[in-house]
């Protein structure tokens, strides 16, 4: 073995990475951005609060006493809501994933099994199928209390049960809510490490250099280049509903809200992409860039769990950064049907695509700094 070669082939790789001034930046920050990130949303795993809204039919001593069984979990926050609300409507309307109904024959049932062995009465147990991890950890736990109420009160013999109701209707599955999100997150992708890696790549060869001699204007040609990544956004947000029809059977609504906020992602990530591609100058820091502001965003921004499973301060965070309007857009266009919901966060991806791609605009430069 040729220790010496090994030797001086290691110290000038170190060398030359030293050098790349803009490679040891990335090098560093970006493992830091992950343990930030991912310390941040697990470590304070063990105090999470999960939020349950039970709505008791029954009113008796008996459907209380099993609420205050359920208050007396320290991982649960009830919140109890009148008989005459629609349950389903209040989960839609503040946003939460699961929902216990208690029916008005809970405790006749109860007194009746002294009576008839063979009586038994069931909870509505309420799910949004978009929040499969909130909505398995509670399950479990209602289900384990369940259990231990049945145990006390016949020995093992359950008088009370579950019964489960997606609040979408039975139609929608977890990858009908998973999608809408991954096309966002394929758009971000796409654009920002397209627009970094041809603007880094045209400004070392000098392409961009060359275009001043072009008879074409600088937002003529960034336009040009919009409207391919645009196409290319349009394609695999295409193959991937696509494929989800035929491999998972995905139900979804298409309309013009959709193509609105498809065509203002392409644009907005893109002009984020130039943004980010005006500051790097070295090739081999391209990937680095894009990653540094991708990852934060894929998942911070509510695209594969939850954003209530994260800390309050990270759920803030998120409700600033353009990846989580672009997910609760296409959502609520695609999966939710919801009218306002769907011009509100339209509202912001428009907003933040006309940012973004003026100020890409303007900061893409042919002459060299």
């Amino acid at each position: 073995m040729n220790l010496k070669f090994i030797k001086t082939d290691l110290i000038l790789g170190v060398r030359s990475w030293l050098r790349s001034k803009g490679t040891v930046f990335w090098t560093i920050l970006f493992p830091v951005l992950l343990i930030m990130i991912f310390g941040a949303i697990f470590s304070d795993a063990g105090n999470i609060e999960y939020d349950l809204v039970v709505q008791d039919l029954d009113n008796s001593e008996f459907s209380e006493d099993f609420v205050g069984i359920l208050r007396n979990i320290s991982v649960l926050n009830i919140i109890e809501i009148d008989s005459d609300e629609d349950i389903t409507e209040y989960m839609l309307d503040e946003d939460k994933s699961v929902a216990l109904q208690i029916p008005e024959d809970f405790s006749e049932t109860l007194q009746s099994y002294f009576v008839d062995t063979n009586a038994s009465v069931n909870l509505m147990f309420y799910v949004d199928p978009s929040e499969q991890t909130t909505t398995g950890v509670i399950k479990s736990i209602v289900s384990s209390v369940l259990y231990e109420y049945n145990m006390g009160f016949t020995q093992g013999k359950t008088v009370v049960g579950l019964d489960e109701e997606k609040t979408f209707g039975e139609d929608f599955t977890y990858i009908d809510f998973f999608v809408p999100g991954m096309i966002g997150f394929t758009i971000m992708t796409s654009m920002i490490y397209g627009s970094i890696e041809r603007n880094t790549k045209y400004r070392k060869d000098g392409i961009l250099r060359k275009l001043l001699t072009m008879p074409v204007t600088r937002v003529e040609w960034i336009f040009s280049k919009m409207l391919f990544m645009l196409f290319l956004s349009f394609i695999s947000t295409f193959v991937i509903m696509l494929v989800g029809i035929i491999a998972w059977g995905l139900n979804i609504q298409i309309n013009i809200f959709f193509f609105i906020i498809i065509i203002c992602t392409s644009f907005m990530f893109s002009g984020l992409g130039m943004i980010i591609g005006r500051f790097v100058k070295e090739e081999e820091t391209a990937d680095m860039a894009g990653g540094a502001i991708t990852f934060p965003m894929m998942f911070l921004a509510g695209t594969f769990f939850p954003l209530d499973q994260m800390p309050d301060f990270l759920q803030s965070v998120a409700q600033v950064l353009p990846l989580y309007y672009v997910n609760e857009g296409l959502r609520n266009a695609m999966i939710h049907a919801d009218l306002d919901k769907t011009l509100f966060f339209t509202g912001f991806v428009v907003a933040f695509a006309f940012i973004f791609f003026i100020a890409g605009v303007f900061l893409t430069k042919w002459k060299e700094d």
